[in-house]
């Protein structure tokens, strides 16, 4: 069974994804904040990261590019969950080490499809 971090400060958006992904079978761990993301990337090392951007504090692109720099958790695959919509957000976020990004509000099928894609690398 994968497991997945997800990391949201939102508790909606964090239940909303949590329950589609733990009803298709993964197993779920939750951060609410960048710096409690890289902790517990290093503490579980799970097999996929679902990082938000908008975050008090450090920021989830902050957050990625740590994780994906640090030789501890650089192997594990960071997928941007973001309102952000632009272009260039998307470009940043991938620039940060992030392997994929989906727009909020996420859409089941495409969330299934991107944590299938990631977790397949």
């Amino acid at each position: 069974m994968s497991h997945i971090l997800i990391v949201d400060d939102s508790p909606t958006d964090t239940y909303l994804v949590k329950n589609i992904l733990e009803s298709h079978g993964y197993q779920i761990s939750e951060a609410s904040t960048g710096k409690e993301a890289i902790e517990k990337a290093r503490e579980i090392k799970p097999n996929l990261i679902l990082m938000d951007v908008v975050m008090p504090g450090l920021n989830g692109f902050q957050a990625t590019r740590k994780i994906t720099k640090s030789p501890e958790t650089k192997g594990i695959p960071v997928v941007i969950l973001s309102s952000k919509s632009m272009e260039s957000d998307r470009a940043w976020g991938l620039m940060q080490g992030a392997k994929d990004f989906l727009v909020k509000p996420i859409k089941q099928d495409e969330l299934l499809a991107v944590v299938k894609r990631n977790l397949a690398r």
